[in-house]
């Protein structure tokens, strides 16, 4: 089947409320990099008060947002109620929707979230790990080698976060740091991949900077509908100058 008759449809996660460090852009760099190759990309925004039938969607994106905006969606998300949207996200995640991530949304994803006074928020626990605050924020560039996603691309990003994630024995870190902080500045690892979940920290937004990662989650979108869909090459030589001029920057 060619590429031209494809579709697939992008749930944009509270939209509203997380959307730290240019996030949005996320949807914005997955929607033109299926433009460019004829594949109709539609993308719904799911916010707050908000529902969509989540079996139609292809391919999940949940920002990043502050402690206290996460707090606020549990009500929304429904944690442990039946037919909730955190039930159905996770029944997609175990279905293998691809679904991206970062920060907030990572954590939201896990088990739990224990603050500075040792209050633990129930999350969604749709994946393999758990976040506890720590003394002081991990901020800064972070470059990380993305073991989990095929090719190992390199991939360059922006952290700033004061959980400490820490992922359950067995778990698939997506990557490994080269330079920065990762999960936590202590086990050199970074994010999680589960299914066709890549869970990270980087913001920047991610996906303009490092298409390799966009093109995998795309990729998985399109198999799951259309099966053995292959996306064909794009030019990304303005994108890796841009990629290369970063890592060169920070890790030479």
């Amino acid at each position: 089947m060619g590429d031209e008759t494809m579709h697939i449809t992008i749930g944009h996660l509270y939209p509203d409320l997380l959307n730290l460090y240019g996030d949005r852009g996320n949807t914005i760099a997955l929607s033109r990099r299926c433009e460019w190759r004829g594949i109709d990309a539609r993308i719904v925004d799911i916010g707050a008060g908000q529902d969509a039938d989540f079996e139609d969607i292809d391919l999940f994106f949940i920002g990043g947002g502050q402690d206290f905006d996460q707090r606020t969606l549990l009500a929304d998300l429904g944690v442990g109620v039946a037919g909730s949207k955190a039930e159905r996200l996770r029944n997609a995640i175990e279905s293998d929707v691809p679904v991206l991530a970062i920060c907030g949304g990572y954590q939201i994803l896990g088990e739990y979230y224990r603050d500075h006074e040792g209050q633990t928020a129930t999350f969604i626990g749709a994946l393999p790990m758990y976040t506890e605050a720590g003394d002081t924020r991990l901020i800064g560039n972070i470059v990380f080698r993305a073991d989990a996603v095929e090719g190992t691309p390199v991939v360059v990003g922006f952290e700033n976060h004061a959980g400490r994630t820490r992922l359950r024995e067995g778990a698939c870190p997506l990557g490994t740091v080269m330079r920065g902080f990762g999960n936590n500045g202590e086990d050199g690892t970074e994010g999680l991949r589960y299914r066709n979940v890549i869970a990270t920290y980087s913001h920047g937004p991610l996906l303009p900077k490092n298409p390799h990662v966009a093109d995998a989650l795309i990729e998985a979108a399109l198999q799951r509908r259309y099966s053995g869909a292959k996306l064909r090459p794009l030019d990304d030589t303005l994108e890796m100058a841009a990629h290369d001029t970063m890592e060169h920057r920070l890790i030479s």
